[in-house]
């Protein structure tokens, strides 16, 4: 099992990027497909029809997010933590994602990097 860890310098408040990774319609705008989520910790979540899908465990307004992220049922559980720092541009974001299948490491943060964190800055780019 891997870790993975990336930061990302946006240009928006870190109130403006929580809220783009928190909100149903804003997730939808930067990921360009159907998503299922609810900014409450409990509940199950669905992003690109289902390509990531996991619990939601905790949020601080502005400031972190922590999500268990499904691979199957036979791993360790694999948290994500999204933690979001005022900095001069912006916002500093760092993703750190514990836990993740060796076999499944290189395909899987591949895509994180150019679909979740790169449609994100990409979004906010624009």
């Amino acid at each position: 099992m891997k870790t993975f860890k990336k930061y990302y310098d946006l240009p928006a408040s870190p109130e403006e990027v929580y809220w783009a990774l928190t909100k149903a319609q804003s997730i939808q705008l930067w990921t360009g497909a159907e998503v299922e989520f609810k900014e409450e910790a409990g509940t199950e979540f669905s992003f690109w029809e289902g390509d990531i899908v996991g619990r939601n465990l905790e949020f601080d307004y502005g400031k972190k997010i922590v999500q268990q992220w499904y691979f199957g049922e036979d791993t360790e559980p694999s948290i994500v933590t999204i933690k979001l720092h005022e900095d001069k541009k912006g916002t500093s974001l760092e993703f750190i994602q514990t836990n993740i299948p060796d076999a499944d490491y290189d395909d899987f943060t591949a895509g994180i990097t150019e679909y979740y964190l790169g449609g994100l800055l990409d979004f906010f780019e624009e």
